[in-house]
Protein backbone atom coordinates (compact mmCIF):
# COMPACT_ATOMS: atom_id res chain seq x y z
CA UNK A 1 0.00 0.00 0.00
CA UNK A 2 2.83 2.38 0.67
CA UNK A 3 3.97 1.67 -2.82
CA UNK A 4 1.38 2.56 -4.24
CA UNK A 5 0.66 5.83 -2.22
CA UNK A 6 4.15 6.78 -3.43
CA UNK A 7 3.91 5.89 -6.97
CA UNK A 8 0.44 8.42 -6.78
CA UNK A 9 1.85 11.14 -5.57
CA UNK A 10 5.00 10.96 -7.67
CA UNK A 11 2.35 10.49 -10.99
CA UNK A 12 0.67 13.41 -9.56
CA UNK A 13 4.18 15.27 -8.94
CA UNK A 14 5.36 14.48 -12.78
CA UNK A 15 1.33 15.81 -13.85
CA UNK A 16 1.40 18.75 -11.69
CA UNK A 17 4.92 19.88 -13.29
CA UNK A 18 4.14 19.22 -16.61
CA UNK A 19 0.49 21.04 -16.40
CA UNK A 20 3.07 24.22 -14.80
CA UNK A 21 5.47 24.36 -17.88
CA UNK A 22 2.16 23.64 -20.49
CA UNK A 23 1.19 27.47 -18.68
CA UNK A 24 4.05 28.90 -18.32
CA UNK A 25 4.75 31.84 -18.64
CA UNK A 26 2.06 33.59 -16.70
CA UNK A 27 3.93 36.67 -15.60
CA UNK A 28 6.85 38.94 -16.60
CA UNK A 29 10.23 37.25 -16.67
CA UNK A 30 13.28 38.70 -15.48
CA UNK A 31 16.92 38.67 -16.60
CA UNK A 32 19.05 39.38 -13.91
CA UNK A 33 22.83 41.32 -15.91
CA UNK A 34 25.62 41.27 -13.10
CA UNK A 35 26.97 43.97 -14.89
CA UNK A 36 26.33 47.73 -15.24
CA UNK A 37 23.92 48.87 -18.20
CA UNK A 38 25.81 49.04 -21.87
CA UNK A 39 28.25 46.16 -21.38
CA UNK A 40 28.40 43.52 -23.80
CA UNK A 41 26.20 40.91 -20.89
CA UNK A 42 23.10 44.12 -20.65
CA UNK A 43 23.18 44.63 -24.86
CA UNK A 44 22.85 40.50 -24.90
CA UNK A 45 20.43 40.05 -22.54
CA UNK A 46 17.95 43.02 -23.58
CA UNK A 47 18.64 41.86 -27.87
CA UNK A 48 17.57 38.39 -26.44
CA UNK A 49 15.32 39.41 -24.09
CA UNK A 50 12.85 41.33 -26.25
CA UNK A 51 13.01 38.01 -29.01
CA UNK A 52 12.10 36.11 -25.92
CA UNK A 53 8.89 38.50 -25.10
CA UNK A 54 7.93 38.50 -28.06
CA UNK A 55 7.78 34.63 -28.50
CA UNK A 56 6.56 33.63 -24.57
CA UNK A 57 3.64 36.75 -24.73
CA UNK A 58 4.86 37.96 -21.73
CA UNK A 59 7.07 41.30 -20.54
CA UNK A 60 10.81 39.88 -20.08
CA UNK A 61 12.42 42.88 -18.34
CA UNK A 62 16.36 43.31 -17.71
CA UNK A 63 17.94 44.15 -13.72
CA UNK A 64 21.45 45.33 -13.36
CA UNK A 65 23.06 44.01 -10.36
CA UNK A 66 26.45 45.02 -10.55
CA UNK A 67 29.33 44.14 -8.37
CA UNK A 68 32.36 41.63 -7.17
CA UNK A 69 33.07 40.01 -10.64
CA UNK A 70 29.45 39.22 -11.34
CA UNK A 71 28.64 37.57 -8.27
CA UNK A 72 26.44 40.16 -6.78
CA UNK A 73 23.80 39.25 -9.80
CA UNK A 74 24.38 35.56 -9.77
CA UNK A 75 23.37 35.46 -6.09
CA UNK A 76 20.15 37.06 -6.61
CA UNK A 77 19.43 34.17 -8.71
CA UNK A 78 20.77 31.63 -6.97
CA UNK A 79 18.55 32.60 -4.33
CA UNK A 80 15.35 33.34 -6.63
CA UNK A 81 12.34 30.65 -6.55
CA UNK A 82 13.31 27.99 -9.12
CA UNK A 83 10.21 28.73 -11.33
CA UNK A 84 11.18 30.13 -14.37
CA UNK A 85 10.36 33.78 -13.72
CA UNK A 86 13.96 34.90 -12.92
CA UNK A 87 16.70 34.17 -15.39
CA UNK A 88 20.61 34.69 -15.09
CA UNK A 89 23.22 35.60 -18.05
CA UNK A 90 26.64 33.74 -17.76
CA UNK A 91 29.93 35.16 -19.11
CA UNK A 92 33.23 33.63 -19.08
CA UNK A 93 33.95 36.43 -16.64
CA UNK A 94 32.04 34.86 -13.78
CA UNK A 95 33.83 31.86 -14.33
CA UNK A 96 37.02 33.16 -13.81
CA UNK A 97 35.15 35.79 -11.25
CA UNK A 98 34.82 32.65 -9.21
CA UNK A 99 37.86 30.64 -9.57
CA UNK A 100 39.68 33.96 -8.34
CA UNK A 101 37.47 34.95 -5.47
CA UNK A 102 38.01 32.85 -2.24
CA UNK A 103 34.85 33.03 -1.00
CA UNK A 104 31.77 33.42 -3.41
CA UNK A 105 28.23 32.73 -1.65
CA UNK A 106 27.04 29.84 -3.89
CA UNK A 107 28.19 27.68 -5.80
CA UNK A 108 29.17 28.16 -9.16
CA UNK A 109 28.92 24.55 -10.95
CA UNK A 110 25.75 23.36 -8.46
CA UNK A 111 23.28 26.64 -7.92
CA UNK A 112 22.42 27.21 -11.07
CA UNK A 113 20.55 24.72 -14.17
CA UNK A 114 21.87 25.70 -17.84
CA UNK A 115 19.18 26.79 -20.74
CA UNK A 116 22.26 27.36 -22.89
CA UNK A 117 25.20 29.21 -25.01
CA UNK A 118 23.93 31.78 -27.15
CA UNK A 119 27.37 33.46 -28.16
CA UNK A 120 30.75 34.14 -27.93
CA UNK A 121 33.81 36.42 -28.83
CA UNK A 122 37.30 36.31 -29.73
CA UNK A 123 39.94 38.93 -28.17
CA UNK A 124 42.02 40.64 -29.67
CA UNK A 125 46.22 41.47 -28.93
CA UNK A 126 47.17 45.15 -30.28
CA UNK A 127 49.61 47.45 -29.60
CA UNK A 128 50.65 50.53 -31.00
CA UNK A 129 51.51 51.33 -34.36
CA UNK A 130 55.51 51.70 -33.57
CA UNK A 131 55.99 48.93 -31.53
CA UNK A 132 58.64 46.75 -33.32
CA UNK A 133 56.72 43.62 -33.92
CA UNK A 134 53.56 43.03 -36.79
CA UNK A 135 52.46 39.63 -35.29
CA UNK A 136 52.40 37.12 -32.18
CA UNK A 137 55.56 35.26 -33.62
CA UNK A 138 57.65 39.03 -33.77
CA UNK A 139 56.09 39.33 -29.95
CA UNK A 140 57.03 35.56 -28.47
CA UNK A 141 60.74 36.31 -30.30
CA UNK A 142 60.88 39.78 -28.23
CA UNK A 143 59.42 38.74 -25.52
CA UNK A 144 62.35 35.97 -25.11
CA UNK A 145 64.93 38.40 -26.08
CA UNK A 146 64.07 40.75 -23.37
CA UNK A 147 61.95 38.43 -20.63
CA UNK A 148 60.21 40.52 -18.05
CA UNK A 149 60.62 43.80 -19.98
CA UNK A 150 57.43 43.87 -22.24
CA UNK A 151 54.02 44.57 -19.99
CA UNK A 152 50.32 43.99 -21.13
CA UNK A 153 47.38 45.68 -20.20
CA UNK A 154 43.95 44.35 -19.18
CA UNK A 155 40.71 46.25 -17.56
CA UNK A 156 41.59 44.44 -14.00
CA UNK A 157 43.19 41.96 -12.15
CA UNK A 158 40.92 38.52 -12.81
CA UNK A 159 39.49 39.66 -15.66
CA UNK A 160 38.92 37.14 -18.60
CA UNK A 161 41.96 39.61 -20.82
CA UNK A 162 44.23 39.03 -17.46
CA UNK A 163 44.12 35.65 -17.96
CA UNK A 164 43.87 35.30 -21.45
CA UNK A 165 47.89 37.15 -21.05
CA UNK A 166 48.88 34.87 -18.40
CA UNK A 167 47.35 31.44 -20.55
CA UNK A 168 49.91 33.35 -23.55
CA UNK A 169 52.37 33.60 -21.50
CA UNK A 170 51.95 30.15 -20.14
CA UNK A 171 51.99 28.42 -23.49
CA UNK A 172 54.68 30.59 -25.77
CA UNK A 173 56.99 30.32 -22.18
CA UNK A 174 57.84 34.13 -22.13
CA UNK A 175 58.28 36.30 -19.42
CA UNK A 176 55.32 39.45 -20.03
CA UNK A 177 54.38 41.76 -17.06
CA UNK A 178 51.20 42.18 -16.46
CA UNK A 179 49.40 45.77 -15.62
CA UNK A 180 45.84 45.74 -14.06
CA UNK A 181 43.53 48.57 -14.79
CA UNK A 182 40.18 49.50 -13.78
CA UNK A 183 38.54 49.73 -17.60
CA UNK A 184 39.09 48.58 -20.78
CA UNK A 185 39.24 52.70 -22.15
CA UNK A 186 42.13 52.80 -19.40
CA UNK A 187 43.79 50.17 -20.61
CA UNK A 188 43.71 50.65 -24.01
CA UNK A 189 44.56 54.52 -23.33
CA UNK A 190 47.70 53.04 -21.79
CA UNK A 191 48.85 51.26 -24.31
CA UNK A 192 48.20 54.22 -26.95
CA UNK A 193 50.20 56.33 -24.44
CA UNK A 194 53.37 53.97 -24.25
CA UNK A 195 52.33 53.48 -20.26
CA UNK A 196 52.46 49.52 -21.57
CA UNK A 197 53.10 47.78 -24.89
CA UNK A 198 50.30 44.76 -24.99
CA UNK A 199 46.29 44.94 -24.89
CA UNK A 200 44.19 42.15 -24.91
CA UNK A 201 40.71 43.32 -25.00
CA UNK A 202 37.41 42.43 -26.63
CA UNK A 203 36.69 43.10 -30.06
CA UNK A 204 34.04 45.60 -30.15
CA UNK A 205 35.91 47.86 -27.29
CA UNK A 206 39.17 48.23 -30.08
CA UNK A 207 37.49 47.80 -33.16
CA UNK A 208 37.34 51.14 -33.93
CA UNK A 209 41.20 52.18 -33.05
CA UNK A 210 41.94 49.34 -35.24
CA UNK A 211 39.85 50.34 -38.25
CA UNK A 212 41.76 54.24 -37.63
CA UNK A 213 45.07 52.66 -37.56
CA UNK A 214 45.63 54.13 -34.03
CA UNK A 215 46.15 50.14 -33.04
CA UNK A 216 47.94 47.07 -34.69
CA UNK A 217 46.02 44.04 -34.25
CA UNK A 218 48.55 40.79 -33.66
CA UNK A 219 46.18 38.35 -33.37
CA UNK A 220 42.42 37.37 -32.07
CA UNK A 221 42.13 34.67 -28.70
CA UNK A 222 39.93 32.60 -31.02
CA UNK A 223 40.38 29.05 -32.88
CA UNK A 224 39.33 31.09 -35.97
CA UNK A 225 39.75 34.50 -37.34
CA UNK A 226 36.84 36.51 -36.35
CA UNK A 227 34.54 38.40 -38.79
CA UNK A 228 34.93 42.16 -37.68
CA UNK A 229 38.71 41.38 -38.19
CA UNK A 230 38.88 38.84 -41.41
CA UNK A 231 42.92 39.74 -42.11
CA UNK A 232 43.69 39.35 -38.31
CA UNK A 233 44.98 35.72 -37.85
CA UNK A 234 44.17 33.14 -34.58
CA UNK A 235 46.85 32.91 -32.12
CA UNK A 236 46.87 29.29 -33.26
CA UNK A 237 47.86 30.37 -37.03
CA UNK A 238 51.22 31.23 -35.45
CA UNK A 239 52.45 28.01 -35.57
CA UNK A 240 53.96 28.24 -32.09
CA UNK A 241 51.32 26.52 -30.55
CA UNK A 242 48.10 24.66 -31.64
CA UNK A 243 45.89 24.39 -28.36
CA UNK A 244 45.15 28.29 -27.74
CA UNK A 245 41.46 29.47 -27.49
CA UNK A 246 40.12 32.00 -25.37
CA UNK A 247 36.59 33.67 -26.02
CA UNK A 248 34.18 35.95 -24.00
CA UNK A 249 30.81 33.86 -24.27
CA UNK A 250 27.47 34.75 -22.58
CA UNK A 251 24.33 32.18 -21.60
CA UNK A 252 21.74 32.03 -19.69
CA UNK A 253 21.06 29.99 -16.61
CA UNK A 254 17.95 29.64 -14.10
CA UNK A 255 18.14 28.55 -10.34
CA UNK A 256 18.97 24.94 -9.23
CA UNK A 257 15.80 23.23 -9.25
CA UNK A 258 13.63 24.66 -11.59
CA UNK A 259 11.31 22.22 -13.54
CA UNK A 260 13.16 20.05 -16.84
CA UNK A 261 9.74 21.17 -18.90
CA UNK A 262 10.44 24.97 -18.19
CA UNK A 263 14.50 24.39 -18.97
CA UNK A 264 13.18 22.96 -22.34
CA UNK A 265 10.40 25.26 -23.05
CA UNK A 266 13.27 28.35 -22.29
CA UNK A 267 16.16 26.45 -24.36
CA UNK A 268 13.69 26.41 -27.63
CA UNK A 269 12.66 29.69 -27.18
CA UNK A 270 16.25 30.73 -27.04
CA UNK A 271 17.34 29.18 -29.98
CA UNK A 272 14.37 30.28 -32.08
CA UNK A 273 15.41 34.10 -30.91
CA UNK A 274 19.07 33.41 -32.06
CA UNK A 275 18.04 31.92 -35.51
CA UNK A 276 16.22 35.12 -36.35
CA UNK A 277 17.85 37.14 -38.74
CA UNK A 278 17.38 40.75 -37.47
CA UNK A 279 18.69 38.74 -33.37
CA UNK A 280 21.64 37.46 -35.51
CA UNK A 281 22.17 41.29 -37.21
CA UNK A 282 22.08 42.73 -34.07
CA UNK A 283 24.07 40.54 -31.88
CA UNK A 284 26.69 40.57 -34.70
CA UNK A 285 26.92 44.62 -34.60
CA UNK A 286 27.15 44.03 -31.06
CA UNK A 287 30.52 42.22 -31.59
CA UNK A 288 29.65 38.78 -30.84
CA UNK A 289 28.88 35.51 -33.02
CA UNK A 290 26.43 33.38 -32.72
CA UNK A 291 26.71 30.05 -30.77
CA UNK A 292 23.16 28.38 -29.44
CA UNK A 293 23.70 24.69 -27.14
CA UNK A 294 21.61 22.56 -24.90
CA UNK A 295 21.49 22.98 -21.77
CA UNK A 296 23.46 19.67 -21.08
CA UNK A 297 26.42 21.13 -23.42
CA UNK A 298 26.26 24.63 -21.45
CA UNK A 299 26.35 22.95 -18.29
CA UNK A 300 29.60 20.40 -19.61
CA UNK A 301 31.47 23.89 -21.12
CA UNK A 302 30.93 26.03 -17.84
CA UNK A 303 32.73 23.43 -15.84
CA UNK A 304 35.69 22.75 -18.44
CA UNK A 305 35.85 26.51 -18.28
CA UNK A 306 35.87 26.26 -14.69
CA UNK A 307 38.67 23.78 -14.43
CA UNK A 308 40.75 25.36 -17.52
CA UNK A 309 40.85 28.64 -15.52
CA UNK A 310 41.37 27.47 -12.27
CA UNK A 311 44.68 25.39 -13.97
CA UNK A 312 46.28 28.31 -15.55
CA UNK A 313 45.44 30.59 -11.96
CA UNK A 314 47.54 28.07 -10.45
CA UNK A 315 49.82 27.91 -12.75
CA UNK A 316 50.48 31.38 -12.59
CA UNK A 317 50.78 31.59 -8.50
CA UNK A 318 47.66 33.85 -8.66
CA UNK A 319 46.17 33.14 -4.75
CA UNK A 320 42.30 33.52 -4.26
CA UNK A 321 41.67 37.10 -3.38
Amino acid sequence: MRRIILFIILICALSTSHAAAQDYPQRPIRIVVSFGPGGGADIIARIIGQAMQDRLGEPVTVENRPGAGGTLGNDAVARAAPDGYTLGIMTAGQIIAAVIQKSVPYDTLTAFDSLGQVASASLVIVTRPDFPVNDINGLITLAKASPGKITFGSPGFGATQHLAGELLRQKAGIAVMHVPFRSSPEAISAVLSKQVDIGIDTISAVLGQIQSGQLRALAVTGKERFPALPNVPAVIESGAFSDYDVTTWYGFFVPHGTPREIIAKLNKTLMQAIAQDSVRERLSKAGVVVQGSTPEAFARFMADEYDRWNRVREAAGIERQ
